[in-house]
């Protein structure tokens, strides 16, 4: 069952970045790979599935038991956020404010659920560790822990492993996994191609070339062969 169907989709600001529209969807539980050539709207595409950005054409839809409320949110880190000067708790429960409406606090529950995130995270022992403070690969994980606070339905995640030293991008690969094997679906940008054949159970190629399907098909395909060659020589 599909929670968001993308037809006839056409991105861009003022005018497309891509030469033809897009056709895809995700389903409930889905893993797919958003890669493509730098430029190519991979990052356009997710903000425009998101709202930040309209559409220039084309629907986005959701599945009937699916809101865009609850879209759990993961962008590029940029030097300053990196930097910023909360504690680990006070993060985590940042992703609740879409529950919260006009009130001015936080529920008993809703501290609860920004907890559990955290636990599950296994970030626990940092709760009142100042962000800024934590190394790369836990900052991702504390990032993860509030994206979960909006959602288990659905998490997106623009390049999620970029600036992590290997050890901690195979860390957070596998617990993005985990919990794609707990139901969350999972759509991730990444200019990774093993972490496409390794975790991604669909994938999406934006550029010059369109392709969308499963993993298989795309090794299969002439964007996925150039795609792989191009990463393999870098």
């Amino acid at each position: 069952m599909s929670i968001i169907n993308c037809s006839d989709l056409m991105i861009g600001y003022n005018t497309p970045i891509l030469n033809q529209a897009l056709n895809f969807n995700v389903e409930r539980g889905d893993y797919l790979v958003i890669v493509g050539e730098n430029g190519a709207g991979k990052t356009t595409l997710m903000k425009t599935m998101l709202h930040l950005i309209p559409a220039l054409s084309g629907n986005i839809t959701y599945g009937e038991d699916f809101s865009e409320k609850e879209i759990g949110y993961l962008p590029q880190q940029t030097i300053v956020q990196r930097d910023f000067p909360a504690s680990v708790k006070e993060v985590v429960l940042s992703g609740c404010q879409g529950l919260i409406g006009r009130r001015p606090f936080y529920t008993a529950n809703e501290k609860k659920i920004a907890y559990d995130n955290i636990v599950r995270m296994g970030m626990e022992e940092y709760m009142n560790k100042s962000y800024r403070s934590l190394s790369g690969g836990q900052q991702q994980r504390v990032l993860l822990a509030r994206a979960l606070c909006a959602t288990q339905k659905l998490l997106v995640l623009d390049e999620p492993v970029a600036g992590l030293d290997p050890g901690a991008m195979l860390e957070l690969y596998e617990l993005i996994n985990k919990l794609n094997k707990e139901g969350v679906a999972i759509i991730m940008i990444s200019h990774d191609i093993q972490a496409v054949f390794q975790y991604a159970k669909r994938v999406l190629h934006v550029g010059e070339d369109i392709f969308f399907g499963t993993v298989d098909e795309y090794v299969k395909s002439g964007a996925g062969k150039r795609f792989s060659i191009e990463r393999d020589g870098e």
